[in-house]
C-alpha cells in the first residue's frame, strides 16, 4: 500500500494560494496574483519571452532570478507556481542547511510518486548558499524532480556553481521604473486588498515615497503603510490625508530634490566630481549626502570615484585609484547603508589628494595620433621572435636587453619611426608626480641616446 507524502520541513514555506490574513503587511497583501498585475520587467514578460513561457508552463526549466530587492523575485516564484498548478516550497539560503535542502527534494520524489504533484523549490539569496548546499540541488535540478526558482542580488557567474547554472536560465530582472512604483503605490491605495481608498495620498507625497523606493516596490509601500497608518490616528474626521510632511517624519528622512533619471541626476553627480577637482572636500561629501539620501546606486557613485582617481589624480598620488576600487569593492561585499561609509572614505581620499591630469591628457594625445593614421611599424628589434621562421625576418633581432645595463635604462628605439621624440605623458609638479617630472626627462634622454 502506498505511503502518504510526508509533512513539508519545518524550515519551509509551502503554498502560497493560503488566504492572506488582512493584518498580513501591505506589500504582502499587495503582491500580484497573475501576470496581468506586475509592473516592470517588461523585457522578460512579454509574449514569447522566456519567463511569460515558463509561468504560463510553457517549459519546466530551472531559472536562476537576479536583480536588486524589491523588483518582484518572490512574486514570479510564486506565479509559477500557481500558474502550473505545481506545489511551492520556499526556503530561505540564510536559514536553511543541506539537511533542509534534502529533505525538500525527497518530498518532493514521493509527492511526484504518489499524488502525481510537481513542486516548485524557491530558493531566495541562493548566493549565500556553500558550495556543498548547491551542489545537492543538481541531481533533482537535473532530473526535474524540483522546478528550481532561485533568487540572488549578486551575480550568478560570481556566486553559483557552474554545474547549476549550467542547467539553469538565468533571467536578469531590472529595477523598477518611476512609474512602476507609482503605479503599485497608486493601486495599494485604492485596492480592496491593500488601503481600500481609507487615505488620500496628493501627488508630491506620492513622488516622495517614489524617491525613497529607489526602484524597490516592497520598500515604497513599507514606507506608504507606515505613513498611511500615522495619517489614520492623527486625522479622526474625514478622510485620512497622507501628505508630504507625514511621509517624511514617518520614514525619518527629509525629502530629497533628486530625479535619478533627469537632470539633477546629472548636475548632482557633475557638482560631486567638479568638487572633488577643486579639492573641496566639505561641499564633495554634501553632495554625495544628496545621493546617498535619495537612493542612487551606490555602484554608480563608486565607478565616479574610480574614474576620477585615474582622470583628475593620477600619478600625484597613486594610492587614490586603489582607495576609488576598495570603496567599489566593499560596497559590493556590504551594501547600504553601511556602504556610505567606504564612499565617504574614498570621496575625502580624492578630495584632498594633489592632483594631476597628465595621464588622461597623455591617453588622449596617443589616441589622437592613432587615430589620425599616426601608427606606424614596429621597429624590428621589438617584434616577437618565438615562432618558427622569425629569424628569418629579422624579428627580436639587436634587441638590447634593458636588465643588463647598471641602470636597468639604455639607449633603444621603441616607437615606430614616425613617433620617435614625441612626448605624450607631461608628469606635473603636484605630490608624488613631482618625482616623475624629474625623472622621465632623464629617462627620455637615456632612451632617446641623448636627443629628443
Amino acid at each position: 500500500m502506498s505511503s502518504p507524502p510526508a509533512q513539508s520541513s519545518p524550515s519551509a514555506q509551502s503554498s502560497p494560494v493560503e488566504a492572506i490574513p488582512p493584518n498580513a503587511p501591505l506589500a504582502v497583501r499587495m503582491r500580484p496574483r497573475s501576470l496581468d498585475e506586475v509592473v516592470g520587467q517588461r523585457h522578460l514578460l512579454a509574449e514569447g519571452a522566456p519567463l511569460r513561457r515558463l509561468v504560463e508552463g510553457a517549459t519546466p526549466a530551472s531559472v536562476l532570478l537576479y536583480g536588486p530587492p524589491g523588483t518582484g523575485k518572490t512574486t514570479l516564484a510564486n506565479l509559477v507556481s500557481t500558474a502550473t498548478g505545481r506545489r511551492f516550497v520556499a526556503l530561505s539560503a540564510l536559514s536553511a542547511g543541506v539537511k533542509e535542502v534534502r529533505g525538500v527534494i525527497e518530498e518532493a520524489r514521493r509527492r511526484r510518486a504518489y499524488a502525481a504533484e510537481d513542486t516548485v523549490l524557491f530558493i531566495d539569496e541562493v548566493h549565500r548558499f556553500s558550495k556543498t548546499q548547491q551542489d545537492a540541488l543538481l541531481g533533482a535540478v537535473e532530473d526535474r524532480t524540483v522546478l528550481l526558482v532561485a533568487a540572488t542580488t549578486e551575480n550568478p557567474s560570481f556566486s553559483v556553481v557552474a554545474p547549476l547554472l549550467s542547467r539553469s536560465l538565468v533571467l536578469q530582472l531590472r529595477p523598477l521604473t518611476d512609474d512602476d512604483i507609482t503605479a503599485l503605490v497608486r493601486r495599494a491605495v485604492a485596492d480592496e486588498r491593500g488601503l481600500a481608498g481609507s487615505v488620500e495620498v496628493p501627488d508630491d507625497a506620492v513622488a516622495h515615497l517614489v524617491r525613497l523606493a529607489a526602484g524597490d516596490a516592497r520598500r515604497a509601500l513599507t514606507a506608504l503603510e507606515a505613513a498611511a497608518e500615522a495619517a489614520t490616528a492623527t486625522d479622526t474626521e474625514g478622510t485620512p490625508v497622507v501628505g508630504l510632511s507625514t511621509v517624511e517624519s514617518t520614514v525619518d528622512k527629509a525629502a530629497v530634490r533628486y530625479d535619478r533619471d533627469g537632470d539633477q541626476h546629472y548636475d548632482i553627480v557633475s557638482a560631486f566630481i567638479k568638487s572633488i577637482r577643486g579639492s573641496d572636500v566639505d561641499a564633495a561629501l554634501h553632495y554625495l549626502a544628496r545621493m546617498v539620501e535619495a537612493g542612487e546606486d551606490p555602484r554608480f557613485i563608486a565607478r565616479r570615484l574610480i574614474v576620477h582617481a585615474s582622470e583628475d589624480i593620477g600619478l600625484a598620488d597613486p594610492t587614490a585609484l586603489q582607495a576609488a576600487v576598495a570603496a567599489a569593492s566593499a560596497v559590493q561585499l556590504v551594501g547600504m547603508p553601511e556602504g556610505r561609509l567606504a564612499l565617504a572614505q574614498a570621496t575625502v581620499h580624492l578630495a584632498t589628494a594633489p592632483k594631476s591630469n597628465a595621464v588622461i591628457t597623455a591617453i588622449d594625445a596617443a589616441l589622437a595620433d592613432v587615430r589620425s593614421g599616426g601608427v606606424g611599424t614596429v621597429p624590428p628589434h621589438l617584434r616577437d621572435g618565438h615562432y618558427a621562421g622569425a629569424s628569418a625576418l629579422g624579428n627580436a633581432k639587436g634587441y638590447r636587453y634593458p636588465h643588463n645595463a647598471p641602470e636597468g635604462v639604455l639607449a633603444q628605439q621603441y616607437p615606430p619611426d614616425e613617433l620617435v621624440g614625441k612626448d605624450y605623458y607631461r608628469p606635473s609638479k603636484h605630490g608624488m608626480e613631482r618625482t616623475l617630472y624629474e625623472r622621465v626627462p632623464k629617462l627620455r634622454r637615456t632612451i632617446r641616446g641623448g636627443g629628443r
